[in-house]
Order: structure tokens, then C-alpha cells, then sequence
């Protein structure tokens, strides 16, 4: 499915507001202009590098550009022009997929070489039915956020993480990965390419999913003859219906989402497939999510279907060890480093069910959650609540700083956003 916007917004300057657009998109993508960034600074990133113009029929600068296969289209900079963003009611923005104007896509085979990536217009893409994903769920994938500041310009959230994350992922299942600064420079053009879905300042975000996959055909079990990159975008608001407002997990005592030696510490799709079950049942008895116990002595906490879960006691905030079987987050390990440098003492170790239900306040966290409070545990038919609102102090003041950092509301002294001019 395509969709009918123009690629706007490549290029823009923080004081002038200036704007760029495409008068006419390409068919295959922009990539002559979305070359590698290596000459910029590290945690900057502006795509455009072409010398521009005047011409005399736009008040502005323009150039005409060509692509691979022989089509041209122009670019051109707008000092007055204001930004453009996608005709959607920003107030109302849920957490699903919403179809934008164009996914990146990048092949490699088994000898780990990727060919030069491309942007093309988002729509379905030709699979194999004998494909390594489709038969043998040889898949991975990854989310992050892109955020618009208040001064237009574009900030994601530690990507380097991300990519650093597939690529042990992509070991571990036996797939060649693309390297960090590929990883990386795809998101941002891809980012780039559909600003116009970034949500408005404090009216949500644009996530970010990028795919590794075996597109290749192959019958026996082994690890497919071909890989494709593939990342799309889709502007959300909050995960859960509650938003900020605290949620009410349910542990599960029989069904466990991974055991020592499988794939749980790796973002491989069938780790979601797993927990489909149990949150189904959760969901229709009213709760909203699952949260699982390891699967040896069924007494100590993993995480939620897709979260990290964290308790606070006192001064004291626990977390369960990255042992193998559960997912090390990147918000996880944020929010992680945050406590530590407000005074908190953090613990990475086994947590009982018993510290769970005396605890002081529980959250979860998450790319998409970011910080979730948890406003009640149901464990064998007894639900515990926590604060009289259920969303505490310390879930607050660790949402507060890190969504500040995110969103460029605060100093980053941490030096995690990547900031796209």
C-alpha cells in the first residue's frame, strides 16, 4: 500500500526553521542524498550536502537531483515554508501501525556482505513461502523512538543500543547483522524520509521497527541463504490504553515465556509469539498484561510480555539479572544508570514473588512503555495494590527525567540522543 505524501522534511535548521521537500518523490527513494554521514559529528546528522541553486520561480533554493534508474525530481528549501506534518489527529494517537510514506531495505547473503541499502515506498514486500522466516522463524527486530523538539528538530534515543542488540541477537541465531554505523545510518534516513509522521511536540512519537530476516529459500533446517534489512516507521502514542496511569499485571504460574539456554535474552520473533497465550487470558479477565516467573524455581520474576519489570523498596530499586532469559533493554538499562545518579541504590539480582507483593511501588519499562507504574499484582487470586493511586513517586521522578532526555527537554549529559538536523 502506498501512500500519496511527499518526502518532506530532509533537512532542517534549528534557528531559521528552514524546511526542505520533495516536489516530486522518487520511485525507489532518495538515497544519492542520504549517503553516508561519516565526515559529521557523531551525534549530529544532516543528510544534505548538495550546493543549492537560486532559481528564479521559488522563493527559495532549489536542485534537480537524479536516482539509479534515470528519473530525476527536485529538491527545494523553503525559509517561510512551515513544517509539514501528516494530516492525522495527533490528539488521539494509539500504539498500531499506521502506514507512512517509505520503509528502507537492505539485502545481504550468507557471506555477511550487505548491498548498498535502499528507501522505497512502504507497502508489502515478496516473500518466498519456503523463506528461513516463514518456515524456521529465523527473524529478529528491534524498537526505538524518533522525537520532534519544539525547535523542529529531530532527536533518537541511544540507536547505537539497538544495533548493538541485533547484532548479538543475529548471533545467536545464526544471521549476518549490519554493522552498527549501517544500522544507525539506516534509521536516520529512514527517520528523515518520513518526518512529516513525527508527532508534534508532546503529542507522541515515531517508532522505529527494523527487521533482520531470512528472506532465502530453504527446505531443511539450516540458516537461509539470504537476509533482508528492512525498517518502518509508524507514529504512536501510549502502549498501553491507561497511558500514565498505573496497570494491573497478573503473574503466571504455568506458562513461561523462556528457559535457561533458549533465545529469551534476544529479540527473535517467536519469544513474542510465545506470550500470546497467557496475555489473551489476562487481557479478557481484565487485567493488562502478564508478568512471567523463571521456569526452574517458578518464585523469582523475569519480565512482562514485552517489559522489564523493576521494585521499590525504600532507597532500594531491584531488578531481575540479564542471565539468558530475559531481554536486556535498553530503557532497562537507562533507567538503570538514571537511579544511579539520583541517589538510588540499584540491585540487578534474583527478585521473589514475596519482595514483589511488599513492595513499595512496582514498574515496568520498555521502548514503547518507557515507564509504566504498576498499580496492582494478582498472584493466585490475590491482588496487591501499591500507593493509593498506584502510580508512585520514584515511577514519576525516573519517568519525568528520562522522557526529558528523550524529547530534549533536559541537558543530555549522558550523551545518548543523536540529534538529526
Amino acid at each position: 500500500m502506498e501512500s500519496g505524501g511527499a518526502l518532506a522534511g530532509l533537512h532542517r535548521n534549528p534557528t531559521c526553521h528552514h524546511h526542505y521537500h520533495l516536489l516530486r518523490p522518487p520511485r525507489t527513494a532518495v538515497n544519492n542524498l542520504l549517503s553516508s554521514s561519516s565526515s559529521t559529528d557523531k551525534r549530529h546528522f544532516s543528510p544534505l550536502t548538495l550546493k543549492f541553486q537560486k532559481q528564479s520561480h521559488f522563493a527559495s533554493y532549489s536542485c534537480n537531483c537524479s536516482i539509479d534508474d534515470g528519473s530525476t525530481f527536485q529538491v527545494a528549501y523553503s525559509a517561510s515554508a512551515p513544517p509539514e506534518f501528516a494530516n492525522i489527529d495527533w490528539d488521539n494517537l494509539g500504539f498500531g501501525v499506521m502506514p507512512t510514506d517509505y520503509m528502507y531495505n537492505m539485502k545481504c547473503t550468507q557471506d555477511g556482505n550487505f548491498s548498498k541499502g535502499e528507501l522505497q515506498r512502504f507497502g508489502n514486500i515478496e516473500l518466498s513461502p519456503a523463506s528461513g522466516i516463514l518456515n524456521y522463524g529465523q527473524g529478529l527486530f528491534e524498537g526505538l523512538k524518533a522525537y520532534k523538539r519544539h525547535d523542529g528538530n529531530i532527536l533518537l534515543f541511544r540507536p547505537e543500543e539497538n544495533a548493538l542488540r541485533m547484532k548479538m541477537g543475529a548471533e545467536r541465531i545464526c544471521m549476518p547483522s549490519p554493522s552498527v554505523e549501517q544500522f544507525v545510518e539506516a534509521v536516520k534516513a529512514t527517520v528523515l524520509a518520513n518526518e512529516r509522521w513525527i508527532p508534534p511536540p508532546d503529542k507522541g512519537s515515531l517508532y522505529i521497527r527494523p527487521l533482520l530476516m531470512g528472506s532465502g529459500a530453504i527446505l531443511g533446517v539450516a540458516p537461509a541463504p539470504e537476509y533482508t534489512f528492512l525498517i518502518y516507521v509508524s507514529p504512536v502514542g501510549n502502549y498501553f490504553k491507561e497511558g500514565m496511569a498505573p496497570i494491573n499485571l497478573v503473574i503466571e504460574t504455568e506458562m513461561h515465556r523462556a528457559t535457561p539456554g533458549g533465545t529469551g535474552g534476544v529479540k527473535t520473533i517467536g519469544n513474542y509469539a510465545a506470550v500470546l497465550k497467557a496475555q489473551s487470558v489476562a487481557k479478557a479477565k481484565g487485567f493488562s498484561d502478564v508478568l512471567y516467573l523463571d521456569s526452574v524455581n517458578k518464585r523469582y520474576l523475569e519480565e512482562v510480555s514485552s517489559c522489564n519489570v523493576f521494585i521499590v523498596k525504600g532507597n532500594l530499586i531491584a531488578t531481575p539479572a540479564i542471565k539468558g532469559t530475559i531481554l536486556p533493554g535498553i530503557t532497562r538499562k537507562s533507567i538503570i544508570d538514571v537511579a544511579l545518579s539520583q541517589g538510588f541504590q540499584v540491585e540487578e539480582r534474583q527478585v521473589s514473588v514475596d519482595e514483589l507483593l511488599g513492595a513499595d511501588e512496582v514498574f515496568c519499562t520498555g521502548t514503547a512503555v518507557v515507564v509504566s507504574p504498576v498499580g496492582s499484582i494478582t498472584h493466585l487470586g490475590k491482588r496487591v495494590s501499591y500507593g493509593s493511586d498506584g502510580v508512585g513517586r520514584v515511577s514519576k521522578q525516573l519517568y519525568s527525567t528520562l522522557t526529558s532526555l528523550q524529547m530534549g527537554l533536559a541537558t543530555d549529559n549522558m550523551n545518548w540522543t543523536v540529534e538529526l538536523k
